[in-house]
């Protein structure tokens, strides 16, 4: 106990009973002074609280420790060597149309803005606002009284002018039988000569005054220049109308069947389409909403531009439709499929089994015993569901088009359920006829790979831009 502590005791009693000190009773053979032990009441605390802190540490590592599990996780996950579930499509042999895929613009091929070509009062508008005219119908009435009074007045000059051509010439006869008499001078018969000329000129002169009358009788009259559908109406009657005062016109007729849509192509896809154009071939478009999932109508391409614009590097097409249900308006922009070509008897799998990475282009193929293997492909024209294969596979063949992202070359995969594998038919039915970007997207059905010969399955599809690597 001595050992374990010391102390300075208390020089003398009054220190104690002052309590400067602790009180410490008095030994014997002590002084004050000398150093006696007590017992090391930090020492225990420091000990306990390093046992604390040790006690903390173990409890974090216990509780941070990943703990092994023996229950199969969830969420589509798998254990480590476990057969991976997948959705798998025979390789088919087809025929695969090459698309080129654009924006366009509907453009009609005649938009009037109707002006008035004379100044008068408008006393009346014969259309309805929307409504489809034929060429020559009525559109509007200009106030023709003006030109009708003026018609008269050109016609009343004309008739006096024709009466005094009419003397002239009978003055000419009688000048032209004195001067064979040698009765007056050859000059007088002269200027007589000049004045019917004169007069003659006048006549005609007024037949143009009274020309000019009656087409303005007609400019009064405004009729439709093209069938087409007339938009909304821009001046009412009443107004009083000059061929400079309207910015707008009267009315706007815009012709709907047929209508175009003008769309833009990249240099380096035009020697294609070239091609088949100075063959002969007609060269289908459909043209889809905006969305791209919507069939709008379909077309033929019509023309193309004679010159590449330099600042984009593309040329413009036309091409034509019918539009016989007004389904294409003008100025609307749409998707434009362009069949170029189609490549006949070729290998095809649907778009979702192409995988990209450090091989390049490789899809998974199934093996026999239930393992994939990676397999490099060269890929050919797609329609966004489906997709060519130039090389390295072959039909009767099948690919993982589902469950790829957890495979490896080389592991073991097994049928996923039944309803997940057929899930992607009625997609490819919902998205059939909308228009894709690039390979490797879309969805196809799902063939059994435990089956030694899978059933073949239709995998539709229209859209997609050409692909070919």
């Amino acid at each position: 106990m001595d050992d374990q502590r010391s102390e300075i005791l208390p020089r003398s009693r009054k220190e104690i009973e002052g309590d400067t000190v602790p009180f410490e009773f008095e030994r014997p053979g002590l002084r004050p002074g000398d150093v006696v032990s007590r017992p090391a009441r930090r020492s225990r605390l420091r000990w306990f609280f390093w046992a604390l802190l040790v006690l903390a540490i173990i409890g974090a590592v216990v509780w941070y420790f990943p703990r092994p599990s023996h229950q199969p996780t969830t969420g589509g996950r798998t254990q480590a060597g476990a057969p991976v579930p997948v959705g798998v499509a025979p390789v088919q042999k087809g025929d695969m149309p090459v698309i080129l895929n654009q924006l366009g613009t509907v453009t009609p091929l005649a938009t009037v803005t109707v002006q008035t070509q004379i100044s008068g009062y408008l006393t009346e508008v014969g259309y309805q606002e929307g409504q489809m005219v034929k060429k020559g119908d009525f559109l509007a009435q200009i106030d023709p009284r003006p030109y009708q009074v003026a018609l008269e007045q050109a016609q009343g000059q004309l008739a006096k002018d024709q009466a005094s051509l009419k003397g002239a010439e009978t003055d000419l006869k009688r000048y032209n039988t004195l001067v064979a008499q040698n009765s007056i001078a050859t000059q007088t018969r002269d200027d007589q000569i000049y004045t019917v000329a004169q007069d003659r000129g006048q006549v005609l002169v007024d037949q143009a005054q009274i020309d000019t009358q009656k087409l303005n009788l007609v400019y009064c009259h405004i009729t439709s220049p093209v069938t087409g559908r007339v938009g909304l109406r821009l001046v009412d009657p009443g107004n009083y109308v000059t061929p400079t005062s309207l910015t707008n016109g009267i009315v706007v007729v815009t012709q709907l069947e047929p209508i175009t849509v003008i769309f833009t192509l990249p240099e380096d896809n035009l020697p294609d389409v070239l091609k088949r154009w100075h063959e002969g071939a007609e060269l289908p478009v459909t043209a889809y909403d905006r969305s791209g999932s919507v069939e709008l109508d379909k077309g033929k391409l019509y023309t193309i531009d004679n010159q590449i614009d330099t600042t984009t590097g593309t040329v413009k097409l036309r091409a034509m439709f019918d539009n016989k249900q007004w389904i294409l308006f003008p100025n609307q922009f749409v998707n434009v499929q362009l069949v170029v070509d189609t490549v006949h008897d070729v290998d095809i799998v649907p778009s979702a089994a192409i995988q990209r990475g450090a091989p390049g282009t490789f899809v998974y193929l199934v093996k026999p015993d239930h393992t994939v293997a990676i397999q490099k492909v060269k890929l050919g024209p797609t329609d966004g569901q489906r997709i060519a294969i130039l090389s390295g596979l072959n039909p009767g063949e099948s690919v993982v088009i589902d469950g790829a992202d957890r495979l490896r070359d080389g592991a073991k995969i097994t049928l996923a359920e039944t309803g997940n594998a057929e899930d992607t038919a009625p997609a490819t039915q919902q998205n059939k006829g909308q228009p894709q970007a690039a390979a490797g997207q879309g969805a196809a059905s799902a063939a059994d790979p435990q089956s030694a010969q899978p059933q073949p399955r239709q995998h539709e599809g229209q859209g997609g831009r050409r692909s070919t690597q």
